[in-house]
């Protein structure tokens, strides 16, 4: 009967020991990007939250140097004494936001120069109405251009969301150009008043130019907020800013009534419908504010939640391929094992029975007696065995 041989177990190269290894380290590699991928997008969506919020800081700052502007300007028209105390605090509360962030939303150079032009209006007030005017509309214009470059810088222009971007141009653009044209249209039309008859022609056009400025504005203010609430999956959007909504409407639409250039413009009721708009605006402005800045800060919880779902999952991803990487190794060194276990010399088997002698491969050796070992036998006696 003819016995197999045992068949020889096949050592595995080097290169195919390492390549389990080389296919687990290559799976890091598109886990990182992916990782990488997803938190730079993450940090860009977040930095450009963050700026917002800081544009938005800074627009709740500028709202009181407005009305004080606008009020100071209606009182040096008027002839009326002007109080500089809250146009004072109004520009040290935003000197303040300023220097804070002001270098963030690159808005020092800006900021610097209508300082100085309110400065020198406090200091050196035109006695003459038509020279104030003509002064206060300067310094305006340079505030309207300070909003401008803080909803540019701060990227709320940019902003990606359909809610926030109509909040964020109705709070920043629309409703500050509302007030101040406001403002003009009802000094206007008292400078009108005192204008001589050669200059009324000029006037009555300017007089519309400015009706139109004033009106525009406001009606896109409400047109950007309705479209902001329609947009928004904000419940309380709609409830908090509909109804200070409505008062400014209201109220618009009473200074757009008694600045109807058709006829002799009232005086004192349209710088009653002026002040009631303002009033208004007032009310309505720190609402879209707060809606807005809550918007923001929704997002970018939500994009923190994000980042952090981001680690987790890159985190499980490299335990998992840690222990991939673990289970392989110690698969390895078994295999390791029992190849060196195979490659030692087996000791020889122990045996009870017969071995066959040692000796030289050539060498006859006579036959064993077969079956169980005999004592040896006496000899037998011989016929000369008695005489010795």
């Amino acid at each position: 009967m003819t016995v197999p041989a045992p068949r020889a177990r096949r050592r595995p190269s080097p290169a195919g020991r390492l390549l389990p290894m080389l296919l687990v380290l290559t799976l890091l590699a598109p886990l990182a990007v992916l990782f990488g991928q997803s938190w730079r997008s993450t940090d860009d969506d977040r930095r450009l939250v963050v700026t917002e919020r800081l544009g938005v800081e800074y627009l709740r700052a500028l709202a009181p140097v407005t009305d004080a502007l606008v009020d100071a300007q209606t009182a040096t028209v008027t002839g009326r004494p002007v109080s500089g105390d809250a146009l004072t605090r109004a520009v040290g509360t935003a000197a303040a936001v300023d220097a804070r962030i002001g270098d963030d939303l690159r808005s020092r150079e800006r900021w610097a120069g209508l300082r100085a032009k309110i400065e020198a209006l406090r200091d050196r007030r035109p006695a003459d109405p038509e020279a104030a005017y003509a002064a206060y509309g300067e310094v305006t214009d340079l505030l309207l251009a300070l909003h401008r470059k803080v909803r540019e810088t701060s990227g709320l222009v940019r902003d990606p969301a359909s809610d926030s971007f109509f909040l964020q141009a109705g709070v920043g653009e629309k409703l500050p150009e509302a007030v101040v044209a406001a403002g003009r249209l009802a000094d206007l039309t008292v400078l009108a008043a005192r204008r001589p008859a050669d200059q009324q022609a000029p006037t009555v056009a300017e007089l519309a130019a400015v009706r139109v400025a004033a009106l525009a504005p406001a009606g896109a203010l409400v047109a950007d907020l309705r479209a902001a609430v329609d947009s928004s999956e904000s419940t309380d959007l709609g409830a908090n800013v509909l109804t200070p909504l409505d008062t400014y409407q209201r109220s618009v639409e009473a200074l757009a009534a008694y600045s109807t250039p058709t006829g002799a413009v009232d005086g004192p009721r349209l710088a009653a419908a002026r002040s009631a708009a303002q009033a208004a605006a007032g009310q309505l402005q720190p609402v879209i504010l707060d809606e807005l800045d809550a918007l923001l800060a929704d997002r970018l919880d939500a994009l923190d939640h994000d980042r952090w779902l981001a680690v987790a999952a890159a985190t499980a991803g490299v335990v998992l391929l840690v222990v991939l990487a673990l289970v392989l190794l110690a698969a390895y060194r078994r295999a390791a094992d029992a190849r060196r276990a195979t490659d030692r010399p087996a000791a020889p088997p122990a045996t009870d029975g017969w071995q066959p002698p040692a000796g030289r491969p050539d060498e006859v050796r006579p036959f064993q007696p077969a079956g169980p070992a005999r004592e040896p036998q006496p000899a037998q006696w011989g016929p000369f065995d008695a005489a010795r």
